[in-house]
């Protein structure tokens, strides 16, 4: 069976992950929390932190309200990267071989591996950005679409328009298809190679919550109240094909997903705190924790797949051992 290890805090969770096989819960109060021999507390931001993405396995990336964007070791040590003063940083994003970007305003800041800063000016607020997985290559979503810049080399950004306001990214992991969340209760997608279109529409509520398979064959979501999971296997990806839908339940939403780092096994968090396992192949279903206060908010498997770290909106966190 598998067993819980909680730990409470006080606030709304914005990224629980893993770093050197310890697990970080970054809260939206600026702090950063970690087990490591005992409860310890980082501060890593004056005020919100808006967004946390895991670097590495040995760091990872903070921005918040204070303009400041930090990396922060599996030591609990704290480095600024960049500060944009007065600026918030409401999104962070990692790339091939220690690229990062960072957003503020309007615009998307790219620090490449040489350390060179390059910024890219838009007409609308940048509102999430995403790095392909082969090559300098950046997703920036905004109002109407999607603009994709090489960060290292001159030339035309790549316009993908589609009407509405396009809130976060993702790139498919062979490289060949874009995804955003948006305003609506909707995804929409991008075939680079041809610039076709994917609606992915239906949801009862904003999908918040995006994983890849492994492969990258599957593309887990929330925002109903079972895990929509959209098949990219061919070349077209999932137009003119319908979702697989796991972990379904009658009286609650799915507020989180992620995928295991090998198998196409999907960790499906809801609503009411509750956090399931569905295997695709059969769509088995494994209970792994019972509902606790708030809804998952993020999820994180550690590199052997076999812990998925986990927070939630009223700050109730922890560490399930799903081998029991």
């Amino acid at each position: 069976m598998p067993t819980v290890a909680p730990l409470d805090l006080d606030g709304h969770c914005i990224s629980a992950c893993w770093l050197d096989g310890l697990p970080f819960f970054a809260l939206a109060d600026g702090q950063v929390h970690r087990l490591d021999n005992g409860h310890k507390t980082i501060e890593a931001h004056d005020g919100l932190l808006c967004a946390a993405v895991a670097l590495d396995e040995k760091s990872m990336l903070t921005g918040g309200e204070d303009g400041r964007v930090c990396s922060i070791a599996a030591d609990g040590s704290v480095t600024e990267i960049a500060n944009l003063g007065r600026k918030w940083v409401n999104t962070v994003a990692t790339g091939p071989r220690g690229a990062i970007a960072f957003g503020a305003g309007r615009a998307a800041h790219v620090r490449l591996p040489d350390g060179t800063i390059n910024d890219f000016q838009h007409q609308r607020s940048v509102e999430g950005i995403a790095f392909a997985p082969k090559g300098l290559r950046i997703a920036v979503a905004r109002y109407n679409g999607a603009t994709l810049h090489f960060p290292a080399a001159a030339g035309k950004p790549v316009e993908l328009e589609w009407a509405g306001a396009h809130a976060a990214a993702t790139f498919s992991p062979d490289g060949n298809f874009l995804v955003t969340t948006m305003q609506e209760n909707a995804l929409h997608g991008w075939k680079l190679s041809d610039g076709k279109h994917m609606r992915m529409a239906g949801y009862p509520a904003k999908v918040k919550s995006l994983s890849w398979s492994a492969k990258g064959r599957w593309l887990a979501s929330s925002g109903a109240p079972a895990a929509i999971v959209w098949p990219f296997q061919t070349k077209d990806g999932p137009i003119g094909k319908a979702p697989l839908e796991l972990g379904t339940r009658a009286d609650t939403m799915v507020t989180a997903v992620a995928f295991h780092t090998t198998d196409e096994i999907l960790a499906i968090g809801y609503a009411d705190g509750m956090v399931m396992a569905a295997r695709v192949a059969d769509q088995k279903e494994i209970l792994l924790r019972r509902p606790g206060k708030g809804a998952i908010t993020s999820m994180s498997w550690d590199g052997e797949g076999r812990r998925i770290a986990f927070g939630t909106e009223a700050g109730d966190c922890g560490v399930i051992d799903v081998a029991g």
